[in-house]
């Protein structure tokens, strides 16, 4: 596995803790307030990343799409457009928030939903620019992301193994700092659809850091892909799952984000490979170890019936 360098003080890889991604997404309702508070609630959940989504709406949509009328629960206003425009953050609230996001010692970063927003995310100098799942095979965009020269996570939901071979040869032409997260794209995702087994499937293919983003709801098969082998894990983060939204209900709440990453620290901690009789295994040793009744000597070897408990 190449590791993925982010700087010279920070590398994601096979001898690295999990890097741990709290995706706010949209999660900040439009409210540059509610989004300070959701990086700093990440920074004491112990998460190494905040992430957002940034989209230059003329760029991504049609305008027929923008019009579209739309009258949904979680509608921000009365067509697609104005929904979207009022869950978009400017470019001067972006380095707002990134300079909050860097007083307070967390990562920042985003998803490039569009081209224009990749260029921004570039000359904002976050440490890695995500590719999300539906700009997966969107050749174009991963092509000039590579070229960036920046460290790129891609998550490949509702990709075919073939799609996710292509993605990876587009990227590893310009470079190989890049990272491949194993996806699925339904929210909520039901365990008999999460195949986990695709994060070996990918490590033993391709040779990039691998991690997993979940939308499951509550966070055992997070931990299960961390057991897995997983270096980055993602998950979406909110203050109340109750909001109006369509990512809240299939997030982590404040608590929830805290102990699922407390529980990685756990596992991480417990992923060793001695084999030995370890200092901590001593005093049962003494207890139900087999020795003998007299000492043992080169030439006189011991018996079955001295041996003693």
């Amino acid at each position: 596995m190449n590791d993925l360098v982010f700087n010279a003080d920070k590398i994601v890889g096979s001898k690295y803790p999990t890097y741990v991604i709290a995706e706010v997404g949209q999660n900040h309702q439009g409210d540059l307030e509610i989004a300070k508070d959701l990086i700093k609630k990440a920074k004491e959940c112990g998460a190494d990343c905040v992430k957002f989504q940034k989209s230059c709406l003329p760029e991504k949509f049609t305008k027929s799409t923008l019009n579209l009328k739309y009258d949904s629960e979680h509608s921000w206003g009365k067509t697609y457009g104005e929904h979207k425009k009022h869950l978009e953050f400017s470019d001067e609230q972006y380095i707002e928030l990134q300079k909050y996001a860097t007083e307070l010692g967390i990562h920042f970063s985003a998803s490039a939903m569009d081209e224009i927003s990749l260029i921004f995310l570039k000359k904002l100098n976050t440490p890695f620019i995500k590719i999300g799942s539906g700009d997966a095979t969107n050749i174009l965009l991963l092509e000039k992301a590579a070229k960036t020269g920046k460290p790129l996570i891609v998550s490949t939901g509702m990709c075919s193994m073939e799609d996710v071979d292509l993605i990876y040869k587009t990227i590893y032409r310009q470079h190989k700092n890049f990272a491949l997260l194993h996806c699925v794209s339904s929210y909520p995702t039901k365990p008999c659809d999460a195949n986990l087994g695709n994060i070996a499937r990918f490590q033993s293919k391709y040779p990039v850091c691998i991690g997993y983003s979940g939308h499951e709801m509550g966070y055992n098969l997070t931990l299960a892909a961390v057991a897995l082998g997983a270096k980055i894990v993602e998950r979406h983060i909110t203050p109340d799952k109750t909001w109006k939204g369509n990512d809240h209900s299939c997030s982590l709440n404040i608590v929830e984000f805290k102990s699922m990453v407390s529980a990685i620290r756990e596992i991480e901690e417990g992923m060793g490979m001695e084999k030995r009789l370890l200092t901590c295994e001593e005093a049962c040793w003494k207890k139900l170890g087999r020795t003998t009744s007299r000492t043992i000597e080169a030439d006189n070897p011991i018996t079955e019936d001295e041996l003693v408990q």
